[in-house]
């Protein structure tokens, strides 16, 4: 059975730098969106303040830059923290340690309570983290670790129960304000829109596993929470999902992040019975279809809004030179590096994919998806295109069309291919 909602209470630290108005506006917001219940609470002093981390139930925790506050932390790890800022000395990160504790148990087991780390996603990190409270109180999950790094993990959800409706009635995975989108065609290169079906979660049979890889340009401020949502409804169609966190190449390198998508999907694949899907999302599109050229043990490979044209990528500059940053050098000074990760130097993968695009996204990634699209059916791979109306973020937003869209055509093609 899913919890009860639960009631979220979120503590600023003293010496915060942020304005509590504002912040009570973005929580406010949140809380209406999810269902919940929930306050904000400003500690004036770091008494007020160990007093308020004293509070039972769902936390998020904005300590600002007090050390004593900070180091707080060690009380209540179950508690989301977030630094709105990216700062120099960031909170720690707990180590793999014994069961119970707050850290993965050996190559694969569960723990206690996990809570989480998040920072440089400014104000609008509070939302994020207010989900992300949110979705691991509703639908818990099993952290596993498929490395000793303690960035080497999964949270694993089963699929839920058919009496349990999946979670994603309200938009959770939308910038704050955004309007709703509605459809529009369905793409250049597969004509029709895919049906959203309910999924494979009423059928008979193996139970299907979605490995979920984020985006966020490689860059470490974003992690798995931004895949919650995509997670939790998943598990609500049936699937047994995996949401990963992997080592960024700042400043672990980008060898380090490949190797770790490969050993995520390849612990995912040992525990399979079903069907293999990886869906990546923005960066982790491209993490997605690099992991299906490698590995055909993948069934599907799903890219949102994904970065698949790397060479170009970096040609245009694209976020400030991510992909240059990530990948250790330009196309020019490293093209072998290029050659073996571009999704379009790989083509044919060998593997079906799914191209998903919201229109109203950076007309860059817009022009990615289509060409890419185009030259992996030139090359001989099984490619469906799927434009429509949405932005960046309406792609991992399981209230939004295109979602539900990529949804049912994901469960149309799992249905049809056996493990």
């Amino acid at each position: 059975m899913i919890p009860p909602d639960p009631h979220v209470l979120v503590v600023t630290g003293p010496g915060l730098v942020a304005d509590l108005r504002l912040l009570t506006e973005v929580a406010d917001r949140e809380f209406a969106v999810l269902g919940v219940s929930g306050e904000l609470s400003s500690a004036p002093d770091l008494p007020a303040f160990r007093a308020a981390l004293e509070s039972p139930g769902v936390l998020v925790v904005l300590p600002g830059p007090d050390p004593r506050a900070r180091v707080l932390r060690a009380e209540r790890p179950d508690a989301v923290w977030l630094d709105v800022t990216r700062p120099r000395t960031p909170l720690p990160a707990f180590p793999p340690g014994p069961a119970g504790a707050d850290g993965p148990v050996g190559p694969v087991g569960t723990v206690g309570p996990v809570g989480a780390y998040l920072h440089g996603r400014g104000v609008w990190g509070l939302t994020w983290a207010i989900r992300h409270a949110v979705h691991r109180s509703r639908h818990p999950a099993r952290r596993v670790a498929y490395g000793d790094h303690p960035d080497q993990w999964a949270d694993v959800r089963p699929p839920r129960a058919a009496q349990e409706p999946p979670a994603g009635t309200a938009a959770t995975g939308t910038a704050p304000g955004t309007p709703p989108t509605g459809t529009t065609s369905a793409g250049t290169v597969a004509g029709g829109t895919p049906p959203a079906g309910p999924g494979p979660s009423g059928g008979a049979g193996p139970v299907p596993v979605a490995v979920l890889l984020h985006g966020g340009f490689w860059r470490p401020v974003w992690g798995a929470d931004l895949m919650d949502a995509l997670a939790v409804d998943l598990a609500g169609r049936g699937f047994a999902t995996w949401n990963v966190e992997y080592r960024r190449p700042d400043p672990h390198g980008w060898a380090a992040t490949t190797r770790d998508v490969a050993r995520a999907v390849a612990a995912a694949a040992r525990e399979a019975a079903g069907p293999l899907v990886v869906i990546g999302h923005s960066a982790g599109g491209q993490l997605a279809l690099r992991a299906a050229a490698d590995d055909h043990r993948i069934t599907l490979a799903v890219s949102l809004a994904g970065v698949l044209d790397l060479a170009e990528g970096d040609r245009r500059h694209m976020s400030s030179g991510a992909v240059a940053t990530a990948l250790g050098g330009s196309v020019t000074e490293i093209p072998e590096v290029y050659a073996h990760s571009g999704p379009l130097e790989r083509l044919p993968l060998g593997v079906p994919q799914l191209i998903v695009q919201g229109g109203g996204d950076d007309l860059d990634l817009v022009d990615f998806g289509r060409r890419y699209a185009r030259a992996a059916r030139e090359a001989g791979d099984e490619v469906t295109y799927l434009e429509m109306s949405g932005d960046h973020f309406d792609v991992i937003d399981p209230a939004s069309p295109i979602w539900r869209a990529t949804a049912g055509a994901v469960a149309d093609v799992v249905a049809t291919r056996p493990a």
